[in-house]
């Protein structure tokens, strides 16, 4: 018989990694199912990388509630699994009567969703905390951050499989059929896929021999849990859990990044009040923890789930409206673009914000837990909806507290920003410290292979950047990449032709390849 677990995660971002995590403090076993090479790989890592304060959502909303909680509940996350990030606080800036009456009605609902500190301020406020910020007066969210997605996603999904969760890529999700274990054989139920539960099924009860077959493109695996974490396919997820009323629209978003030259000159995030009918907060400008600026993003509802492009039109609206509030893009600041897709339930011609679906629904799917729409604040939210993942499934069967767990995830350890007795230090140690690989980012080879060989090491180009950061500087890998590559392969035993930039068929080399 195929694998079985308690528990399958279908998706690898973000939420899916933490839900896994968080199961792991409990006595089950878990898998997790993602389409991609990689953890890390769609919405998780193409976002504004912002930790939000929730008074964008609507009162009473688990987009507010989970918002707030995650925003509030950050610190001790980030501390067990090391997780870089800082409180700079945020400005939402206005400039007309209009804007400030929007500002005002953004506070109240702020407030009501339990958010301590923010007001309005004047123009003075904005030149003391970021001059070179445009606006008449703004509203100050002093509990916003910024943080590494990527290291909050790997550390997740780290964690999980030092606890015991398994980790199955390039495992796409086909087909799932509900049925029943007798020992080792399994008997799909097929009166319950013709709508037709057990009595047990349909009042949530728990059934220790129910189960499913879970068919993906790298072979079948068994469980007794679903949990439907599949970002940009959920919908799809759900349907073939027999839930079949969702429909996802994909809503691109278009982004700049600036050259760390102009770090100084914005130190917290800076966001125009949001017209909430978009399904979007605005065209805002972030600085990263590494000192980059993002610009972005747009919104434009696309027919294609991956459909990643960057659009010349789209380009030039960001440097016109980013421009109102940081009116010091210059275009040979700008040194990459790239594009995010959000999974949004609000259609086309309603835009706005839809709250996340999170649900069990025995009558149709027992045993499964399903998460649908989970866009922004999605990335703030995510241990919360793990909590709540968990109690639901709490409420149909009892989970035993794991004495093995351990918390503690350590991040690979940077070069750039020690000391110089440190580094002196850590090149006595290893090397391969002394070593720089990225010149643009100060990456060393010791850190690019900390990337290639740790927990659930990086196998792709895009997978080495996401982790140690190489490949993110203003040649964006022109002078490292070679080398990375190189690494890689020797490595992984990867064959030069098999080698891949990020997603499946993104090769990086074709027919001869020159020796050196």
């Amino acid at each position: 018989m195929n694998p079985r677990y308690d528990v399958l995660v279908i998706g690898a971002g973000v939420v899916g990694c933490s839900v896994a995590r968080e199961l792991s403090r409990y006595r089950l076993s878990i898998g997790v199912l993602e389409k991609g090479p990689d953890v890390c790989m769609e919405t998780s890592s193409r976002n504004s990388a912002v930790l939000h304060a929730g008074y964008n959502n609507k009162t009473g909303s688990l987009m507010a509630k989970f918002c707030v909680e995650g925003n509030r509940t950050f610190d001790q996350a980030a501390k067990e699994l090391d997780i870089p990030y800082r409180r700079t606080g945020k400005l939402v800036v206005g400039f007309t009567d209009e804007d400030r009456e929007k500002l005002e009605g953004l506070k109240e609902q702020g407030e009501r969703n339990g958010i301590e500190g923010i007001k309005i301020v004047e123009r003075d406020f904005i030149d003391r905390k970021a001059p070179y910020v445009g606006g008449n007066f703004a509203m100050w969210s002093p509990t916003t951050a910024i943080l590494s997605p990527f290291q909050f996603t790997f550390g997740m999904a780290e964690n999980a499989a030092s606890n015991g969760a398994r980790f199955f890529f390039d495992s796409e999700v086909t087909g799932i059929t509900h049925g029943h274990f007798h020992g080792s054989s399994f008997v799909p139920d097929f009166q319950a896929q013709a709508g037709e539960k057990s009595s047990e099924a349909a009042s949530g009860a728990y059934d220790p021999d129910g189960g499913y077959l879970v068919e993906t493109k790298s072979g079948q695996f068994f469980c007794r849990w679903v949990i439907n974490c599949a970002g940009l396919g959920s919908d799809k997820i759900s349907s073939m859990l027999g839930i079949d009323e969702y429909t996802l629209y994909p809503c691109r978003g278009e982004y700049f990044i600036l050259d760390r030259n102009l770090s100084h000159m914005l130190p917290l995030p800076a966001y125009p009040v949001p017209n909430i009918k978009t399904g979007g907060l605005g065209i805002h400008l972030t600085p990263t923890l590494d000192g980059n600026i993002m610009v972005g993003p747009s919104t434009e509802y696309i027919d294609s789930r991956e459909d990643y492009s960057a659009t010349q039109a789209v380009m030039d609206m960001l440097i016109e409206d980013g421009g109102r509030i940081f009116p010091y893009l210059k275009k040979e600041s700008f040194i990459r673009n790239f594009a995010g897709i959000r999974p949004k339930l609000a259609p086309p011609g309603v835009g706005g914000f839809h709250d996340f679906v999170i649900e069990r629904r025995d009558s149709l799917a027992p045993h499964a837990v399903n998460l649908v729409g989970i866009e922004s604040p999605g990335l703030t939210s995510a241990v919360p909806i793990a909590h709540e993942v968990i109690r639901l499934m709490k409420e149909v069967e009892p989970l035993a507290e794991n004495p093995d767990f351990n918390p503690i995830r350590r991040r690979i350890v940077t070069f750039r920003d020690k000391s110089p007795e440190e580094q002196a230090r850590l090149i006595a140690e290893n090397p391969d410290y002394g070593d720089i690989i990225c010149r643009c980012e100060t990456i060393t080879k010791a850190e690019v292979l900390a990337a290639i060989r740790g927990p659930l090491g990086a196998k792709t180009v895009t997978g080495v950047k996401y982790r140690c950061r190489a490949m993110m500087g203003r040649c964006q890998g022109g002078y490292c990449q070679p080398k990375i590559t190189e690494l890689l392969m020797e490595e992984k035993g990867i064959r030069p032709e098999d080698l891949t930039y990020e997603r499946r068929g993104s090769y990086l080399f074709t027919g001869e390849v020159r020796e050196k």
